[in-house]
């Protein structure tokens, strides 16, 4: 299977879902324009990331009532699109959660599993834990999704390349961190190097979704960028700047990768398990 994806790395409207949601629709026009299939978005793209007591206002549940995002369901009979947003659970939690719109539904949503509460972070005083991480079915083959801070555990995606992902796609908010000494950005270069390492050992695309901009005095670094499953950097984008990259996957790549380099395909997952809950367990 071989298929165009897009990354469109924007600056979202603090709190305005309708202004996000044209900007999303007119985001998909121009990578659909350019060839792509699909279209990945940064974390929380319909609201903005500082939404803080705002979650509940703009939290939606979009297999029940669509409501505001009725625009990207239909347009993603056109292109499929994975974009970031609040959820409202059927017990009434609030999550940050990626919705995968395509063919006229939500084909699937995956929650934070781990809101980040440490240095500027605060999650966990606005979402709710998610409590599972899945692949999924598309038309263009099996995907995984991951937001920003679970992308840093390293068993998610281990668990989605095991659960069939040969793709993985990240939404990110990523606030710039300054070091001094380097002519590149600091932050960036370690998630690039966390990225190939991913890519490398799972054999498989990881795509990655950064915003740009600025809320209530933080920046986000931007810096978009798809890793091929050997670990090259194939497409990549500005840094503080909003930016559409466009590229091709082909799964056979992941195939090559998998074959000629057995370490993946050789893993037991039995072992880990086994182990995991001796470890668990207080066992010697």
């Amino acid at each position: 299977m071989k298929f165009r994806i897009a990354l469109a790395q924007m600056d979202p409207v603090l709190g305005d879902m309708r202004a996000n949601v044209e900007k999303h629709v007119a985001l998909a026009d121009r990578a659909a324009a350019a060839g792509a299939n699909l279209v990945l978005f940064p974390e929380l793209s319909l609201t903005g990331y500082s939404i803080k007591d705002l979650n509940w206002d703009l939290a939606v549940n979009p297999h029940r009532d669509p409501g505001l995002l009725a625009p990207l369901v239909e347009k993603g009979k056109e292109v499929s699109i994975l974009a970031g947003g609040i959820e409202e659970g059927t017990s009434f939690g609030i999550f940050n959660s990626a919705f995968y719109f395509e063919d006229g539904t939500v084909r699937c949503v995956h929650r934070k599993v781990y809101p980040p509460t440490y240095g500027m972070f605060e999650e966990m005083r606005y979402f709710s834990r998610g409590t599972r991480v899945r692949a999924f079915d598309t038309k263009f083959g099996r995907f995984g999704a991951l937001i920003c801070e679970d992308l840093w555990h390293l068993p998610l995606p281990y668990l989605l390349a095991k659960d069939g992902a040969s793709v993985i796609l990240s939404l990110v908010a990523s606030p710039t961190r300054v070091g001094g000494g380097s002519p590149q950005l600091p932050i960036a270069s370690v998630n690039t190097e966390i990225h190939k390492s991913y890519a490398r050992l799972l054999s498989v695309y990881l795509a990655f979704c950064n915003r740009v901009g600025f809320e209530d005095g933080v920046n986000f670094w931007g810096g978009s960028e798809l890793v091929s499953p050997d670990g090259t950097v194939i497409a990549s984008a500005r840094i503080f700047e909003e930016d559409l990259i466009v590229a091709d996957i082909d799964e056979s790549d992941v195939r090559r990768s998998r074959r000629f380099s057995r370490h993946f395909l050789d893993d037991e997952p039995r072992l880990v398990e086994e182990e995991l809950r001796r470890i668990r367990g207080g066992g010697v």
